[in-house]
């Protein structure tokens, strides 16, 4: 058996049939996905627990609490849903980047 695992980042200018990458490793299947918006991570939450039955998704911090939430229904009490979030220091970096790139 496999840990199966799902990273999911959101990007203003994400070609998400490009931007991905499957890792695997004797023990661990891993999925990097960039999308455009929520439905197109939901979605592929949904795909990956219908056809590879993975056991986690990690958010990047750019989705909200409502959107975490919306996740986790999509894919069910047997699936572990977390997001990668920083501390209040952290936080303020990514968010001065954010600016400077213009995403904000």
């Amino acid at each position: 058996m496999k840990f199966k695992t799902v990273f999911i980042s959101k990007a203003p200018d994400a070609e998400p049939e490009r931007h991905r990458a499957l890792v695997e490793t004797g023990k661990m299947k891993l999925w990097v996905q960039v999308v455009n918006n929520t439905d197109q991570a939901c979605q592929l939450v949904q795909r990956l627990v219908a056809e590879e039955g993975i056991h986690s998704v990690l958010l990047c911090p750019g989705f909200s609490h409502e959107e975490v939430a919306r996740m986790q229904q999509l894919a069910g009490p047997w699936v572990s849903v977390s997001v990668a979030r920083g501390d209040g220091p952290g936080n303020r970096v990514i968010a001065e980047v954010f600016r400077q790139v213009g995403w904000h």
